[in-house]
């Protein structure tokens, strides 16, 4: 019933600028105009200095209020600023939080005035010296700054439903007539509900597949005494709410088959509904046990990657689109079926399609390895309140994260962030991210980053190596990385060998029969501090690179998935590329039944599944000798045609075709072209790749790339880039200048293209 408006656009921002040193109004005539999502600071791709985002920094907005709103309660909302804000109304402080990572909620309704201009600032501290997670030590990620999430405002009655948390299907039971029966578990948190009203207050529940509109009621209830639980309702009160209702249309939340619901829950006040509530929910049940993770009674492998929030140039700041589009890119083009948002909650239309996908999300509270003092640690566990009070009605989240990542053991902060995490979810189970053996354990699941692995060691070390409790779930949560750091430009041999130890890694794990699963680091390359990465401010432990474009180990990833074939020759079956010429083995990944190879047209091998080394994995490698197909080190020998053939179920699904190239082109994948600026601007991404008349990449194609844009885009980042790796990529943003936009991008030796986009407002 209430009414949500996003806010957007129509900012003003000053770099170094402290609102709080003001005396009065001040002039904003030198701001810039911005639009949110924004970051304080655009930075170069590598080569970074992270003290220039950080700053204290003043965001600025004029905003009418209607007289619609008059007599209502205004809310204005923040889903992320780094790291530190107060938010001023008219030039009053009304609010401040301390997380960049979280969202909050500030009541500016006593604030606001009627007939005039009302402003609403807000005071940015993205300095990394402050006493909050994760700062107070290294750190390897960037943090950066800004008001980098939505901002919107909310106007809602005086008797309103601040909260529902849904729960989760507690039971579920045939009853002696053959009916299904279900029990969900609700908790309603209503705000300004007069007492004298309860009497005839009741609350509805109703649900509907989601987007729907085709509510059914499920439950019915008087508000009273006996249901609620927390607090007066003349200010705010928590209704727990038992809603038995016939299940037998209800599908459950599965990895395959994400079926997602609409609960709807209204106040009722004699006859009037007064407010009305939804939430999007998924019924399932995740359970990690001793000897693995059950999804709806079924055990299942979690195979995973981790996640930073951040991209290129513009760090955090990105709008919808591109958060729904690494949902996409794991799912889709990596084959995951779980992600680790390290090391902090990220964005919610991120794990909004991760509901939607089937991904399974392992989300944690901010920091990296250091514990600060007692506010700091006071702050860490309000850090796991806010995380899951704003995090539990999505199905895709599992576990929650409530440790420190890499941090020693604390166990007197660490019973109270698993105390408030059992406080606000009981449905969930927790765990805490370790890379020390025999910690003590406060969680539900020991949680560890396993880098035993070094490319002679096991792929995995034995649970009962690690966790002395060994009736407990066990999960790992980080391996490779920094163990092997790669680049896109990196020898064919070390992008092999990186693709090879990712293999060892999730064989090994899959081996193991009580290791609920794995999350490799990390799904992509990112910009790190001075005591980290290569030395110029990139960690290379991502299986693609910044842009999203894949490293050879991302393919053993990809080919875990039966809905798209894969077929990726590791080789670019050069002799030039391999010390002395002297050809091994040539790694093949492919999720078919058997590759077929062809030296110059004859078929000289057929390479079944059953043979690959790696046995547990759904599609494990295949390596094939480059002696049995002809491939040899021979000097002035005429070049051989190469050509592998995936075979599924007899017929052919994917080829590869390596010979000499004459001819070099440009492969372009665009995330959309139909952009739409509403609630705030869109960006597109477009991945490039140099690739021969075959399409292999060209690896050791660098050259530069001239980009322009026209009409309604405007390009993020420099105009001229270089591809690396023969890889590479550029994000266009909308303008609102036009309905119509295009990117043209000319590159001398491998060709010119155009990319039109359209733009609905």
């Amino acid at each position: 019933m209430g009414e949500k408006i996003f806010i957007n656009n129509e900012w003003k921002f000053a770099r170094n600028f402290d609102i709080s040193m003001t005396t009065g109004d001040y002039d904003d005539s030198s701001f810039e105009q911005v639009r949110i999502p924004h970051t304080v600071q655009e930075v170069p791709y590598h080569y970074i200095d992270e003290k220039v985002y950080q700053m204290i920094s003043c965001y600025r907005k004029v905003l009418n209020p209607e007289d619609s709103w008059k007599g209502k309660k205004i809310f204005v909302t923040f889903e992320g600023v780094a790291h530190k804000c107060i938010i001023y109304v008219n030039g009053n402080p009304v609010g401040k939080h301390k997380c960049g990572y979280t969202a909050f909620t500030v009541d500016i309704t006593e604030q606001i005035k009627f007939g005039v201009d009302n402003v609403i600032a807000v005071k940015v501290d993205s300095n990394e010296n402050l006493n909050i997670p994760p700062f107070g030590s290294v750190i390897d990620y960037l943090t950066y700054g800004g008001i980098y999430r939505d901002v919107y405002l909310e106007i809602k009655d005086n008797t309103y439903i601040s909260d529902v948390f849904a729960g989760d299907l507690i039971s579920s039971r045939y009853k002696e007539d053959g009916t299904r029966k279900a029990v969900v578990s609700s908790h309603i948190f209503i705000s300004g509900l007069d007492t004298d009203k309860l009497e005839v207050a009741k609350i509805r529940q109703s649900i509907c597949p989601k987007g729907k509109n085709e509510y059914k009621v499920i439950g019915m209830e008087d508000i009273d005494d006996s249901n609620v639980v927390l607090g007066h309702c003349t200010s705010s009160g928590d209704v727990e709410l038992h809603t038995e209702f016939d299940a037998g249309h209800i599908k459950l939340w599965d990895l395959d088959t994400p079926y997602l619901y609409d609960i709807k829950t209204d106040i009722i006040i004699g006859d009037d509904i007064v407010d009305s509530y939804v939430v999007t929910h998924g019924f399932r049940r995740a359970v990690f046990k001793a000897d693995g993770f059950y999804l709806n009674g079924k055990k299942v492998l979690i195979r995973g990657l981790n996640r930073h929030q951040s991209y290129p140039y513009v760090g955090y700041a990105m709008p919808a689109s591109m958060q729904r589009y690494d949902a996409d890119i794991l799912k889709r083009e990596l084959g995951v079926n779980a992600v680790r948002t390290s090391h902090y909650p990220q964005s919610q239309y991120f794990v909004n399609r991760c509901d939607e996908l089937g991904i399974m999300v392992f989300t944690e509270i901010p920091g990296w390895q250091h514990i600060g003092d007692d506010k700091w640690k006071k702050q860490a566990v309000k850090n796991v309140k806010e995380m899951i009070v704003q995090y539990r009605n999505h199905p895709s989240v599992i576990l929650w994260g409530v440790r420190i990542n890499e941090s020693s053991d604390d166990d007197e902060l660490y019973q109270k962030t698993v105390a408030v995490a059992k406080k606000y979810d009981h449905t969930r189970q927790t765990g805490g991210v370790r890379n020390i053996k025999k910690s003590k354990l406060w969680e539900d699941v020991y949680t560890y980053n396993d880098f035993i692995h070094d490319g002679i060691m096991q792929g995995c070390d034995r649970k009962e190596n690690v966790t002395s409790q060994m009736d407990k779930p066990y999960l790992v949560t980080e391996y490779n990385g920094h163990m092997f750091p790669t680049k896109p430009f990196d020898s064919e041999k070390h992008l092999v060998e990186h693709a090879i130890r990712h293999a060892n890694v999730l064989d090994a794990v899959a081996g193991e029969k009580n290791i609920a699963g794995s999350f490799g680091w990390c799904m992509f390359d990112y910009n790190t501090h001075k005591e980290f990465g290569s030395g110029d401010r990139i960690c290379y432990h991502g299986v693609m690179d910044m842009f999203r474009n894949p490293k050879t180990a991302a393919v053993v990833y990809s080919c875990q998935q039966e809905e798209i074939p894969v077929l990726e020759v590791c080789s670019s079956m050069n002799i030039g590329e391999y010390p002395a010429c002297i050809v091994d083995k040539i790694l093949i990944c492919t999720n078919a039944d058997s590759v077929k190879v062809y030296n110059s047209g004859e078929l000289v091998r057929e390479i079944k599944s059953s043979e690959t080394p790696w046995k547990n994995m759904i599609h494990g490698p295949l390596l094939v000798d480059a002696q049995d197909i002809g491939f040899t080190g021979e000097w002035g020998k005429e070049v051989t045609e190469f050509r592998f053939d995936a075979i599924k179920d007899g017929v052919v699904v994917a080829s590869s075709l390596k010979r000499m190239s004459s001819n070099q082109g440009i492969n372009i994948l665009v995330s959309h072209i139909r952009l739409e600026d509403k609630d705030s601007y869109d960006v597109a991404a477009v991945r490039m790749e140099a690739v021969d008349e075959y399409g292999n990449r060209l690896r050791y194609f660098n050259e530069p790339i001239m980009l322009k844009a026209t009409g309604g885009v405007d390009i993020i980042g420099p105009a001229i880039i270089s591809l690396k790796g023969g890889i590479g990529g550029t994000y266009v943003k909308t303008n609102r200048s036009s309905n119509e936009g295009m990117l043209i991008i000319c590159a001398e030796q491998i060709g010119n293209a155009q990319i039109s986009f359209t733009i609905e407002y």
